[in-house]
Parts: structure tokens; C-alpha cells; sequence
């Protein structure tokens, strides 16, 4: 991990040590574990809120530390950093995409309910958006909220859910009109208890294991209309502010990611010997380890600048596709080089390359896929 950058000061210096101790103390000894059976306990999060890793960017009056965003960002660098990448996303989720959408248009009410529970732990939250057959498609969404009364009655079903399995309570992007189209969509808060919500299976995943992700049913299910988030209709325009956060918080899991496997390659090809030497002395391992290296300062260097732009509220949907798509292609390319100087080892999943390979896979994907990030970025050409 780069040490002494710009846009950080000692505080989080301070907090990236805390942090990094509850992994070694609370995740390292019992991951393995939450890989193989594809969960996490509970109690982890009422860990996490314990030690201030939840939601820390939440205002003291309602639980939380009032800290700045790159209290959140030290939380998702150094669990990727150290290879969690399960907890790493169920924790993100909760903090950077959930909360955000409660902190920017929930009320007072909203507000004062969920959050003191979402910091402490007691409350896990999730968002559902993609639906089967509509993936980025966000406008071809089928789940339906029809107004009767005081009420909203909703019926659909999403999949691909971060946190479904543990979720109490779910943000879920609902059509409330007929008409297609993004003006007709809105956000409505979603209580895990109530009559007609169903968790199908914990789908089984290539990587990020510990990570639970499920479908989720909406059988005609009735909450009051206080659940709606926001204005009716303005689900798009909630979505288009917040997704530039969800889509930094990915390029900061990548970039982590990609520097541990860069650490971890570079600590091994000093070891493992062909023809009489380490292959880490062959001009052949040198110089593409050079090249990594120049991408993952390069990379290091925009996601700290896009850091900076949207803690100033000037960070754009440009700039944070650019930087999901330019560092989730890079962690790509640099694991799968890294995996290859493993050699035969680097395939057998006791090897953390292995692990590393496989988690970064779907972060090309999800938060909007690589192809999806080219046609944003293209429109600003």
C-alpha cells in the first residue's frame, strides 16, 4: 500500500491502523471459514460497527464519528488490501451505497430510524436494482410499487444482490408508474420482516465467496408511503448523483486488490527458482514487473486525484467511469500477469493469487460494466 499520499491526513493515518488491526484480529482467523460456507457471521458486524468501520461517515446526531468520505475509503483500501474481498463488498454496500442514498434524500424520519442502526450494526442494509434479463439496463425494470392508500403494494424480484442474504432492510428501485422509461421509477425502503419478502438461495459465485448475494422476491408486499426515498419519479436522477460514489468505491477496491497481488508476485519471484535462479533476476520478470508497477502508480495517482474531486463535490460521472473502467481493466491484466509467475501453484486456490485472481473478475461488472463505462465516457468526447 503507498504510504504518505497527498489527500490523506493523520487522522486517517491514524484510523487506516485501527482498521487494519480489526482484520488481522476479527476477519483474518475466521475467513477461511466464512469462504467455505459463502457468509459471514452476523457478529461481524456488530464488530465492525463496535470499532467505527461502519457508516463512519455519518454525522454524530445520528451515531456516527462525522467523518469524511476517506474514512470510508481507508475502511474499503485496507480490506481489499488485505485480501478480504467478501467483507470488503458486504461492508461497502451497506456504507457506501446504501448510506449515501439515506444521508442525501432520506427525511428526518428516514434518517433518524435506520441510520443510528446501520452505524452500530444492528441493521444491515442492501440495495436492489438488477433484475434477471435487465442487468445495466436499469429502465427495463419490471418490479412494480401501485399506490393504494397510505400504501405501496410491491411485487418483483431482483437478483444479484450484495447482502441478501443478511439484509434487514433493502433500498429497492421499484417502477411506481405504468409508462416506460426512467421518469416513472422511483426508491422505496423495503423492511426485511414484512409479509411477502422472500431470499431465494445464496447463489454460489467465482470469487468474493464470503460475500452473501441472493435474489430477492417481492410477493405484494404493503409498506407505507413515509417508505418512499425521495421524490416519486426521481429514481434515475437519485441514481445518476450517487453511482459516480458506488463507482470510485469500486476503482478503490481494484486498486488495493491489484497492489496486493503486485506485493505478494514480487515477494515470490525471489524465492521460486528456474534454471538455477530466481526468475525474479530474469530481464523477462523484471521488466513486466516494472510495467506493472508504472500502472498501479498511475492508477494510485487518479483514484487519489478523483479522492480529492469528490470530497470538493466536483467528482463527475465522467471521471469516476474512467476510473472503474481504466483500473478494473488494469487490476485485470496485473493479476492475471502475476498469477502466471506463480506458475502451476498460482492455479491451486491454497495459493492467495489464486483467490486474488478469481475476486477480481466481477469487478469489471458489477456497478455498471466495463462496456457500459466506455458509453458514459464516450458521451463526453
Amino acid at each position: 500500500m503507498l504510504l504518505h499520499r497527498a489527500v490523506y491526513d493523520e487522522e486517517h493515518q491514524q484510523f487506516r491502523e485501527s482498521v487494519r488491526r480489526f482484520a488481522a484480529l476479527r476477519i483474518a482467523p475466521e475467513f477461511q471459514r466464512w469462504e467455505d460456507a459463502g457468509i459471514i457471521d452476523r457478529s461481524l458486524w456488530t464488530a465492525g460497527g463496535n470499532a467505527g468501520l461502519l457508516c463512519p461517515q455519518v454525522p454524530e446526531p445520528f451515531g456516527g464519528a462525522g467523518g469524511d468520505f476517506r474514512h470510508n475509503a481507508v475502511v474499503i483500501e485496507e480490506l481489499s488490501y488485505s485480501g478480504f474481498a467478501g467483507p470488503a463488498t458486504d461492508f461497502s454496500v451497506h456504507n457506501d451505497v446504501c448510506c449515501g442514498y439515506l444521508l442525501s434524500y432520506g427525511s428526518a424520519e428516514q434518517k433518524a430510524k435506520w441510520l443510528p442502526r446501520m452505524v452500530s450494526g444492528e441493521i444491515v442494509c442492501a440495495i436492489a436494482m438488477t433484475e434477471p434479463g435487465t442487468g445495466s439496463d436499469l429502465q427495463g425494470i419490471r418490479t412494480r410499487a401501485v399506490r393504494d392508500g397510505d400504501d405501496y403494494v410491491i411485487s418483483g424480484q431482483k437478483t444479484f444482490i450484495s447482502n441478501g442474504q443478511m439484509c434487514d432492510l433493502v433500498i429497492v428501485v421499484v417502477r411506481t408508474t405504468p409508462e416506460g422509461g426512467s421518469r416513472g421509477m422511483s426508491l422505496i425502503l423495503v423492511e426485511a420482516d414484512r409479509p411477502g419478502f422472500r431470499r431465494g438461495k445464496n447463489l454460489e459465485k467465482l470469487g468474493h465467496l464470503s460475500s452473501d448475494t441472493s435474489e430477492l422476491f417481492f410477493d405484494e408486499i404493503r409498506v407505507p408511503f413515509s417508505n418512499l426515498l425521495g421524490a416519486e419519479g426521481g429514481a434515475m436522477g437519485q441514481l445518476m448523483s450517487e453511482l459516480p460514489q458506488e463507482r470510485l468505491t469500486i476503482a478503490l477496491h481494484s486498486i488495493a486488490a491489484a497492489q496486493k497481488a503486485f506485493d505478494l508476485t514480487k515477494d515470490y519471484v525471489q524465492q521460486r527458482k528456474a534454471f538455477g535462479s530466481p526468475i525474479g533476476s530474469f530481464q523477462n520478470t523484471r521488466f513486466k514487473l516494472a510495467d506493472l508497477k508504472s500502472d498501479l502508480s498511475v492508477g494510485w495517482a487518479y483514484v487519489d486525484q478523483c479522492l480529492r474531486e469528490h470530497l470538493n463535490h466536483e467528482l463527475t460521472t465522467y471521471a469516476a467511469s474512467t476510473a472503474k473502467l481504466w483500473i478494473t481493466e488494469m487490476h485485470g491484466r496485473l493479476v492475471d500477469q502475476c498469477l502466471q509467475f506463480f506458475g502451476g501453484y498460482g492455479f491451486m486456490r491454497e495459493y492467495e493469487i489464486c483467490r486474488l485472481y478469481a475476486d477480481a473478475r466481477v469487478l469489471r461488472i458489477y456497478g455498471g460494466t466495463s462496456e457500459i463505462m466506455r458509453e458514459l465516457i464516450s458521451r463526453n468526447l
